[in-house]
């Protein structure tokens, strides 16, 4: 049964959980994106999200409370200080989720998850449409021209053939 199941344990025990969790959440801090099975991705956000919101307030306890989180102060800093400035708008939903695929050795559901407002790609402004510009056939020369062309041709062609008969012959 699946009474009081309240997150994925991961099939790890409590401290190994808080351990992977706490350094995934710093290296997503760092590095802005990282890559990771589906189920673990979904784990982090829900670990992450509520320690972004309390980055929000930048007073000592807050940096406190999500120091005993994570236990490294370079993403403390950097959480607190170019993180913080980016979402102070955003409600909420401050990752994304990108599923990836499967892994190779065991098939697992594979993903990106990444800050929201550090994707490049994303967050460039879409291309300008380039609009499409009709063409129209270009008009029929005269008769005359087209007949001369079509003589030049076939005369060039035929001393080819002749070039390569003779060629051969040899």
């Amino acid at each position: 049964m699946r009474h009081g199941k309240r997150f994925n344990h991961l099939s790890r025990t409590s401290s190994h959980r808080k351990s992977m969790l706490s350094n995934m959440a710093s290296s997503l801090i760092l590095n802005k994106k990282i890559e990771t099975t589906l189920a673990k991705g979904k784990a982090l956000r829900k670990y992450i999200e509520p320690l972004i919101t309390k980055s929000k307030s930048d007073t000592t306890h807050s940096r406190r409370l999500v120091f005993s989180h994570l236990q490294n102060k370079e993403s403390i800093n950097e959480l607190f200080g170019g993180i913080s400035e980016k979402i102070a708008e955003r409600p909420g939903g401050y990752t994304r989720i990108i599923k990836t695929g499967f892994r190779l050795g065991d098939n697992a559901d594979m993903c990106i998850i990444e800050l929201v407002d550090y994707n490049n790609l994303m967050l460039s402004d879409a291309p300008e449409k380039v609009t499409k510009t009709r063409r129209r056939r270009k008009k029929k020369k005269s008769d005359t021209d087209t007949s001369s062309i079509n003589k030049d041709t076939s005369i060039s062609s035929k001393k080819k053939l002749k070039n390569n008969d003779e060629s051969k012959s040899k």
